[in-house]
């Protein structure tokens, strides 16, 4: 799933002078988001913030379900970022401009990186229940332009101990690495505890990291969590200690502090208000990011950009 919004904000984000330089624990609420109009999917959007606009180089987090509902979203671009697809429940089938066509189920990957510019669509079962997570990382400006690619993955590294299951989804946690292409130093791994289990996370001190529930409860670092708001946790941390009262799930997201500013706007990601206008353009003329096979579907057109020229802003309000 990507952004449908209609009236898309602008996210400036990146930059490491505003990240938190020690550990904290700040909960930032979501926002309910619609896509697709009036009758289409609500999620619930966390990255990016209003007070914090990315956590390492994940820059966009969406939380949807569990309802029964139809996904079908349209071919549509994306630059400068990946997808990261992550179901808890139900099934999608991706297609994209560079030939792949895949089905994604629970406890799999699909890996999409847009580089210099790709088109997809997704599309679900009519009337099925789904459950899960759309993340995007933005890439540095040294693989920004790089060549779109698709990845899927069926099986992914997992650290057992009793009632608890980390799956590492991106980059590496405790030891264990994902297969998944990663251009940033960076983690996302989803940790399932029965009820009563605790356990404690190794983490980076370099990193900056946030916790989001996806159903049940947990107590993540001494703050009680449901799903909903994103727990910010800032840096400084060796370890992150974890206690389920009930059976929970979260997602633990990781990074080192982005360098770079970044202009997210619809479903781009590009540096400055120029290459948005240009990106835009090339979706709308049909150039640059190929065609998508396999569906009736018409392209979606882009919004309309806004009066004001997209500008910069601090990572933090």
């Amino acid at each position: 799933m990507s952004n449908l919004e209609r009236d898309p904000r602008e996210a400036v984000c990146g930059g490491p002078a505003d990240t938190a330089s020690e550990p904290v624990n700040e909960l930032l609420a979501g926002r309910d988001v619609v896509l697709g109009g009036t009758r289409g999917m609500k999620v619930t959007r966390t990255l990016p913030n209003r007070d914090v606009r990315m956590v390492g180089a994940w820059c966009f987090v969406d939380h949807y379900g569990p309802e029964r509902a139809t996904m079908r979203v349209p071919p549509h671009p994306h630059t400068g970022l990946q997808t990261v697809s992550w179901l808890l429940a139900g099934e999608v089938t991706h297609r994209d401009s560079v030939g792949s066509e895949q089905l994604v189920r629970p406890g799999q990957l699909n890996l999409m990186t847009a580089g210099r510019g790709i088109s997809h669509s997704e599309h679900s079962p009519a009337a099925a229940e789904l459950h899960g997570v759309q993340l995007w990382v933005a890439l540095p400006a040294a693989h920004r332009e790089t060549a779109p690619a698709f990845e899927h993955h069926p099986s992914l590294p997992v650290l057992v101990s009793p009632g608890v299951r980390v799956t590492v989804v991106m980059g590496e946690l405790g030891g264990l690495t994902s297969p998944a292409t990663t251009y940033t130093p960076l983690v996302g791994a989803e940790v399932l505890l029965d009820a009563g289990a605790a356990t404690t996370l190794p983490l980076r001190p370099g990193f900056e990291y946030a916790a989001l529930v996806l159903s049940g409860g947990v107590r993540v670092g001494g703050t009680d969590l449901g799903p909903g708001p994103l727990l910010y946790l800032g840096r400084g941390r060796s370890e992150l200690s974890l206690l389920a009262g009930r059976e929970g799930r979260l997602l633990l997201l990781g990074g080192e502090p982005f360098e770079e500013k970044i202009v997210m706007w619809w479903n781009f990601v590009g540096r400055d208000h120029e290459e948005i206008v240009r990106f835009r353009r090339e979706w709308m003329e049909g150039s640059a990011f190929g065609t998508v096979s396999g569906t009736d579907d018409p392209p979606l057109p882009a919004p309309e950009l806004p009066m004001t020229p997209l500008k910069a802003r601090a990572r933090r309000r």
